[in-house]
């Protein structure tokens, strides 16, 4: 009877089980509908939950996002906040991603496969400083996407951004050769031309 009451603790995470991941970790599937008062992501089979964020932060990754989508091209589509699925046991949610809609249906799908996600952008706050500088980055390059900009409060509360570029060579993100770090002004061709006045993006 222990066991099976063991076992089925661990069918699904609910608000009084999910900091007791089992042994193997939790699954996508088992998470999926876990309803808590907190926003979180599961990173290695385990339910973390996402540091609380300040205003810079919220509208730096909305006014990003809302310069991503318009300059957006077909295949690509940009999402903020998008649940991003690399395996059963890691489905981050970036705060905005770029993907290749090729072969997706939105109307079906829980969360898109990170085999889509072309560009990730992390807008670094107070408690996520390791995980958007260093777990993130090389969960994403693990599963192939191309590029990774990390978002930081620079001179003035201005964003800098820090884009990094997949080395296909090694497997994993290196800064972009000839203009590593973005200051004043954003850019870049890929995944598809924009150009944004960082400035602008804390403007009320």
């Amino acid at each position: 009877m222990a066991a099976e009451a063991h076992t089925e603790q661990h069918t699904r995470a609910t608000p009084e089980n999910w900091m007791f991941p089992p042994e193997e970790g939790w699954t996508w599937d088992q998470v999926k509908e876990l309803d808590v008062p907190f926003y979180w992501e599961l990173v290695d089979g385990i339910i973390v939950v996402r540091g609380v964020t300040t205003p810079w932060h919220d509208q730096v990754r909305n006014e990003l996002y809302f310069r991503l989508r318009s300059a957006q091209r077909p295949p690509y589509r940009a999402a903020v906040e998008l649940w991003s699925q690399i395996n059963e046991h890691d489905v981050p949610k970036p705060d905005v991603v770029v993907y290749d809609r090729t072969g997706l249906d939105i109307r079906t799908l829980d969360c898109t496969p990170m085999s889509s996600v072309v560009l990730a952008v992390e807008v670094v706050s107070p408690g996520s400083r390791g995980m958007d500088r260093f777990h993130k980055p090389g969960l994403y390059a693990e599963a192939g996407v191309s590029y990774y900009w990390r978002v930081e409060r620079g001179e003035k509360d201005i964003p800098e951004v820090h884009e990094f570029w997949r080395d296909k060579d090694s497997g994993v993100f290196v800064p972009r050769p000839d203009l590593p770090t973005h200051t004043g002004r954003l850019a870049t061709e890929v995944p598809f031309p924009v150009e944004i006045d960082l400035a602008d993006l804390i403007e009320d």
